[in-house]
């Protein structure tokens, strides 16, 4: 099995930073992205940034504000979000893939709430 735990979220003034962890535990696939996404009330739930060992990628909303990173001894992944908005407002979940009965599931932790409001 695989747990994902989240935590920085809070709410913060726009134009600020907040920094999301992501600790994962189990049997994760090491050589897989690790992602996160947000999902704000009555949208889908989107991609932000994704992590491989040589690569990163981000959507376009977020690119240039938001820094994906990943500390391998502390089987962690970051988000750096600096230059907040009130649209990146929402709950920010993190993804990877891990070794379930059927092969392979992309698990995803419960969540940290962001809100960016004066």
């Amino acid at each position: 099995q695989v747990q994902l735990v989240e935590s920085g979220g809070g709410l913060v003034q726009p134009g600020g930073s907040l920094r999301l962890s992501c600790v994962a535990s189990g049997s994760i696939f090491s050589s897989r992205p690790m992602y996160w996404y947000r999902q704000a009330p009555g949208n889908q739930r989107e991609r932000v940034a994704s992590i491989t060992s040589d690569s990163t990628s981000y959507a376009d909303s977020v690119k240039g504000r938001f820094t994906i990173s990943k500390d391998n001894v502390k089987n962690t992944i970051y988000l750096q979000m600096n230059t907040l908005k009130p649209e990146d407002t929402a709950v920010y979940y993190c993804s990877a893939w891990g070794f379930s009965p059927g092969g392979q599931t992309l698990y995803w932790g419960r969540g940290t709430q962001v809100t960016v409001s004066e």
